[in-house]
């Protein structure tokens, strides 16, 4: 009787299919052997330990290519690097081409990549980064509670990856939603490159899971009547819960086993003649070389997400005499996309906080909407990997949080963020010097150079609350990572010269479209943010001195508007005014483009030079010479040259 797909239902395992697991078995340890001798490289050992877990669980549960199936089970493979049993487990079952991912094992332009990405049919998420996984794992299980789906999460991890401590975070997040359908499984087979797991960290990996209230159990996990058994026994109890596998590194070949040079090292050919033939399996591996040598042409392999449709609330406007900071505007925003979107079979936002829901505004949403609020604790790390999961299944996912935590601290969780193709909405307050008597610890100047190397996130730094409630509707609405940032104080609501709001009722974002906030023709000061009405005060100050500025607002700095920088290289002097590292903001992707451009112009560079000291925003400015005042004059030195 075929069990594929029957989630572990059957009381045992059938004897029929236990034979098939165990053949089954035998050629995925030659896959794996030979796609990695092929390729020179690869994590053999590593994939033997794993191969009779991967082979259970894609035959038991119910996987599927397809995301729009929202009951489909999903599989994490934490320890990335056994790409090569994942391939072929999923290959022998069918999900794959199982010939295409042995010949073509990490060649150029192969979606067989080293590590596991999600592109590829049964994979749900790009790791390789060790310890995330446990995090994803969490986010897909969060989607399950939050849809109210029956279905599996199941979280593959190596033992040496337990050392990470966003594990731990994720242990603790993961009970205290009670994800009952989460489910871990650890493949320990006691080593790691330098040695033995016991000896380059110790650890308790069972009581660490104990004290954190996680249901353990512990089978081998190269016997399949002891895996079906296990895990059946975990899903029906429920979780959170973890299988402790006892595994073997490099298991079926008997020089392999227990040897940690394998964890990482493909064999020579020699060897692998040699372990094809304990395998008892036909030598294939000539036939494969032809096949890699003979050349293909590979289609384009991008992840696929989700998104919701979100409806837009009406939107509100600040007059000119508010008194009120950006962040308070997203606060409104959120709460107001949330009532819109709510009254449906479930409310598809959710949104993560780390103990600092009162400062970063997500505290009236909180109230409103308790069950589509997250509070992770001081747990970055976790949170941004689990906000990134959620984010690729149809729903709204915002993680609000500092700049210096939601951005500096957990830059390769955002960077794996970008490389699954996440839709994930970063909302940062606290940014710049602008946080003021916190000091430097807390005054992240470096965001917009971190965000510039994450090739598909969008940045937004809005000037005033309208525009903040303006681009808040509109990254909110659209897939993709959007990154939304702003500073602590309250910031003036920017007027036009008749005094209405410039951001109001007939203002639509877009995103790389720049604003012409004052004309001018002496020279272009670009600024953005909470250094905008600053600027603009520049221009006041200039003005009476016979100078005329015009006054860009650069909401969007990773993406310049053509149209204004063209006018502003033909005035031909230009100043950018930020409150960031000077080094790595604005005025360094103008002075790119300008290059690029080959525009013949002046320029200046105004922003932080180095960590600043705690006190008053404005007693801050003054202090580096960044006041309206100092940089006025600093400009018209420049401007007359």
């Amino acid at each position: 009787m075929d069990q594929r797909g029957t989630r572990f239902r059957d009381n045992i395992l059938n004897v029929t299919t236990e034979k098939l697991l165990k053949e089954l078995s035998i050629k995925a340890r030659g896959a794996i052997l030979t796609m990695t001798t092929l390729a020179g490289s690869g994590h053999p050992g590593g994939s033997m330990s794993s191969i009779d877990i991967y082979l259970t669980l894609y035959y038991f549960l119910n996987i599927s290519s397809d995301i729009n199936r929202e009951d489909r089970d999903y599989v994490v493979i934490s320890h990335g690097h056994t790409s090569p049993g994942v391939y072929s487990a999923l290959g022998l079952l069918g999900y794959l081409e199982l010939d295409e991912a042995i010949a073509f094992f990490r060649k150029a332009g192969s979606p067989y990549e080293g590590h596991v990405e999600r592109h590829i049919n049964g994979v749900e998420w790009s790791t390789g980064n060790l310890g995330q996984g446990l995090s994803a794992g969490c986010g897909f299980a969060l989607v399950s509670k939050i849809k109210k789906i029956d279905n599996y999460v199941f979280v593959v991890m190596g033992d040496g990856e337990q050392q990470k401590g966003q594990i731990s975070e994720a242990r603790r997040f993961a009970k205290k939603y009670e994800l009952k359908n989460l489910f871990a499984i650890i493949d320990l087979n006691q080593l790691q490159i330098s040695g033995k797991i016991s000896e380059v960290m110790k650890q308790n990996i069972k009581e660490n899971y104990i004290s954190d209230g996680w249901l353990v159990y512990e089978a081998d996990g190269h016997d399949y009547n002891q895996l079906y058994n296990t895990i059946r026994n975990m899903v029906i109890n429920g979780g959170p819960a973890v299988l402790i596998a006892n595994t073997v590194m490099g298991k079926g070949v008997s020089f392999m086993e227990h040897v940690k040079d394998y964890h990482g090292k493909a064999l020579t050919r020699e060897q692998y003649d040699k372990a094809i033939v304990e395998l008892g399996l036909e030598n294939k591996i000539d036939y494969y070389f032809e096949l890699r040598n003979r050349g293909k042409i590979f289609r384009a392999h991008n992840s696929k997400s989700l998104y919701p449709v979100i409806k837009s609330p009406k939107v509100r406007v600040y007059e000119v005499n508010k008194k009120i900071d950006n962040r308070s505007a997203f606060g409104d925003a959120l709460l107001d996309i949330a009532n819109v979107n709510s009254g449906g079979a479930y409310l598809p936002i959710a949104v993560f906080d780390c103990d600092l829901a009162s400062s970063v505004k997500t505290d009236s949403f909180a109230k409103h909407f308790p069950e589509n609020f997250f509070q992770s604790g001081i747990q970055e790390h976790n949170t941004a990997t689990v906000a990134g999961a959620v984010s690729v299944e149809g729903i709204l996912s915002v993680f609000a949080d500092f700049g210096v935590f939601g951005i500096d601290e957990v830059y390769n969780q955002q960077r794996l963020n970008d490389i699954n193709g996440c839709n994930l909405k970063v909302v940062c307050t606290h940014l710049g010097v602008d946080v003021g008597e916190d000091g430097k610890t807390h005054q992240a100047i470096d965001y917009i150079g971190l965000l510039r190397n994450l090739y598909n996130f969008h940045c937004i730094i809005p000037a005033d609350a309208n525009q903040t409630y303006k681009a808040i509707l509109y990254s909110f609405l659209r897939p993709g990572n959007y990154f939304i940032g702003m500073g602590r104080s309250v910031t003036p609501i920017i007027a036009k010269k008749d005094g209405t709001p410039y951001f109001g009722e007939d203002y639509e974002f877009e995103y790389g479209k720049s604003d012409i906030v004052r004309e001018g023709s002496d020279g272009v000061i670009f600024s953005y943010g909470v250094m905008l009405h600053r600027a603009i005060k520049i221009s006041e100050i200039l003005l009476q001195r016979g100078i005329s500025l015009m006054v860009v607002n650069v909401s969007t700095p990773l993406k310049l508007d053509n149209k204004i920088m063209e006018k502003a290289s033909e005035i031909g002097k230009i100043v950018v005014y930020e409150d960031h590292n000077v080094n790595t903001g604005l005025g360094s992707i103008i002075a790119d483009y300008c290059m690029e451009k080959g525009y013949n112009l002046k320029m200046m560079k105004l922003g932080i030079g180095n960590y600043c000291y705690s006190g008053k925003p404005d007693e801050l400015f003054a202090l580096i010479g960044l006041s309206p005042e100092d940089a006025a004059v600093r400009i018209e030195s420049f401007l007359k040259k």
